[in-house]
């Protein structure tokens, strides 16, 4: 008959054995012909071995043999550190003692596996203490360098606790994306374990955007994206494209490594620049990264922190259970398959997904580089192509060829003319405001910039020749307005080309000007008419910093009478008739209209409500982990514009 012995570290009665060491169980599997008699003191040789079995096969019967190792599992203790599964396994075996027929067994277990190269199951045991965590029960089964540091303990604490939610989504978007990347990574030379820098970096998501205009799963800024040939532009992004972009990561890291020599040195490089860490080598006459960390005036904080976040999020995403995660825990998303169909011509997502049979977000999963609800321009020459699901391509085929080529087409390009506003344009091509925001990617519909070119979304030929409505544009204005978007009022509009006799954007508010730490500040009084586009025009500053240095700016929306603070240009007009020719300016205070008024930026004045005072450390995370709401909450009750916080700051922390 055939018998299953499993291996666990066993401690039989009169062989001592060792005390146990932490950190790892192995598991040796053995499938062994025994007579039904026979007992655990036969000392004849053992019959020859069958194929390695499951321990839980249901034609296992088990024998006196088999319950002895039985009861010996409950009483397992774990292995000492070896350099792999088999060796460890091995040690194990000589504890037995000569003459043990278990051993006897064992052993040509063990070299029927290394004979037929198979791999002894291996099962690192629950990590209670990380501090006092032995990585090397596991760093051989990485490809890349992974080393034990106090912040690698930190990080996996991070990831147990407060950021588990987060590592249960990079964990299930992994499923998908590590099977795709990782033959890639290889393909290029890079170890295949490099797949977790994207899950520090975005979490395998796509769509991810730092503050830094970092974008996609890999996170490259647009200097660095243009550099390794990944396309940004009015259609599609590759950044966020997980097989190009991967692509492009794969060579930037190869480049990293070959000039700095180490992969923890790559990817500080990736993280702040290889120019910043070689030239801390060069200070340091170092390449220990540990060490460079430790050094005045180098790394940033963040930097410090990658490679141990890297290391801990490889150690607790391979091995899951035994950093405290059960397998419920995760949601694993299906792979990333498909098949691909060449255009020619620009299309309507709406109908591209129609013709797969599939929805519009499955078919935006699959082309995440696409910025607009149409794919690019295209011709027989350069036809661009898309990804459908996997199986679906004859059925696209067969839909998608019914489609006139009018009705493929639904949007046409709109160059902005002086004159031009948003509402114009909609009723020109009987689209409408919400629609052409959403499609060309703006917040704001008061007004355009000369020259620009507008993707409007307008009725299909079909429905303009029947004189009935469109229901993908409807969809498109429904999903616009959902998204926060609404159609300005034509009087509010400011037509494109509007502009003072100097060349700049008409603003109507009053100029306060101001010397402060030797540099010019101005005190603008929001007049009606007034955009931050325009503003930010009239004093040669970006609508970003206008943001950034007036934390009462939450929306693009201005209320007359509000003051920003502004840090304009040095070749701005900064005099206060620079609107002569609009309407009379409004005033921040009851003075005349052209005079001057110095005002300050108003403060956030909080709600009713329960308080919390900003303290060192604080983050609106934190906080908002504290009292059970959100950060969006936060700054909504807040009137916040930024993350950023101050020590002593008052928040309102619970709904008003």
């Amino acid at each position: 008959m055939l018998a299953t012995a499993v291996l666990f570290i066993l401690a039989v009665p009169d062989v001592p054995m060792p005390p146990p060491p932490p950190g790892m169980r192995l598991v040796a599997q053995v499938t062994v012909e025994a007579d039904a008699g026979a007992s655990a003191v036969d000392t004849a040789p053992p019959p020859p071995l069958a194929a390695p079995k499951p321990v839980d096969d249901e034609e296992d019967d088990p024998d006196a043999e088999l319950d002895a190792m039985k009861a010996l599992e409950e009483q397992s203790i774990e292995a000492p550190a070896q350099a792999s599964a088999d060796t460890a396994v091995r040690t194990t075996v000589q504890q037995l003692g000569t003459g043990s027929l278990l051993r006897d067994r064992l052993d040509q277990a063990l070299e029927q596996a290394e004979w037929s190269g198979a791999e002894l199951p291996f099962e690192l045991g629950v990590v209670g203490d990380v501090s006092t965590f032995d990585v090397s029960l596991v760093r051989d089964r990485y490809d890349i360098p992974v080393e034990m540091h106090p912040l690698v303990a930190q990080y996996i604490r991070f990831f147990q606790g407060p950021g588990r939610k987060w590592f249960r989504r990079w964990m299930s978007r992994s499923h998908r994306y590590i099977p795709l990347m990782q033959p890639i990574l290889e393909s290029k030379g890079l170890p295949r374990d490099t797949v977790y820098l994207a899950m520090i970096e975005s979490g395998f998501n796509t769509q991810a955007k730092s503050w830094a205009r970092a974008v996609g799963p890999w996170q490259f800024i647009p200097g660095t994206a243009k550099m390794f040939r990944l396309k940004e532009d009015f259609w599609v992004d590759e950044r966020r494209d997980p097989i190009k972009a991967t692509n492009a990561a794969a060579d930037y890291l190869a480049l990293l490594y070959q000039t700095l020599g180490h992969w923890y040195l790559a990817w500080a490089g990736y993280n702040t620049g290889g120019g910043r860490v070689r030239n801390m080598i060069e200070r340091s006459g170092t390449r220990d990264f540990w060490e460079l960390s430790e050094m005045k005036h180098g790394f940033a904080k963040e930097t410090k922190h990658y490679v141990p976040k890297l290391i801990a999020c490889a150690l607790v995403a391979r091995h899951p259970e035994a950093f405290g995660f059960s397998a419920d825990e995760f949601e694993p998303e299906g792979p990333f398959e498909f098949d691909e169909v060449s255009l020619t011509d620009s299309v309507d997502l709406e109908v591209l997904a129609t013709s797969a049979g599939v929805s519009l977000d499955a078919l935006s999963e699959l082309n995440p580089e696409l910025k607009r609800w149409c794919t690019p321009p295209a011709t027989p020459e350069q036809p661009y192509v898309l990804r459908i699901p996997k199986g679906r391509k004859a059925a696209f085929d067969e839909t998608f060829g019914k489609y006139a080529p009018q009705e493929r087409l639904h949007f046409k390009i709109h160059r902005v003319e002086k004159g031009d506003t948003l509402s114009k344009i909609a009723l020109k091509h009987h689209s409408a405001q919400e629609a052409i925001m959403r499609m060309n990617g703006l917040t704001s519909a008061r007004s355009l910039r000369l020259g620009t070119d507008l993707v409007v979304p307008v009725p299909s030929a079909t429905a303009m020749k029947a004189g009935k409505a469109d229901t993908a544009l409807e969809r498109q204005v429904a999903r616009a307005r959902r998204s926060g978007l609404s159609a300005a009022r034509p009087e509010d509009e400011i037509p494109a080309g509007t502009q003072t006799g100097s060349g700049k954007t008409v603003t109507g508010g009053t100029v306060t000007v101001e010397t402060e730490g030797g540099k010019t500040k101005v005190t603008y009084g929001v007049a009606k008419g007034d955009s931050l586009w325009t503003i930010a025009r009239r004093f040669d500053v970006r609508v970003a910093e206008m943001k950034a240095w007036n934390e009462v700016l939450t929306s693009n929306r201005l209320k007359v009478g509000l003051a920003l603070v502004i840090w304009p240009d040095p070749k701005a007009d900064l005099t206060n008739n620079a609107a002569a020719t609009s309407a009379p300016a409004a005033t921040v205070a009851s003075a005349a209209p052209q005079a001057p008024v110095k005002t300050e930026t108003p403060k956030v004045v909080a709600a009713k409500g329960t308080k919390h005072t900003v303290e060192s450390g604080d983050s609106l995370w934190s906080i908002a982990q504290k009292y059970g709401a959100s950060v969006t909450d936060l700054k909504s009750w807040n009137n916040l514009g930024t993350s950023k916080l101050k020590r002593g700051q008052v928040l309102v922390v619970a709904a008003p």
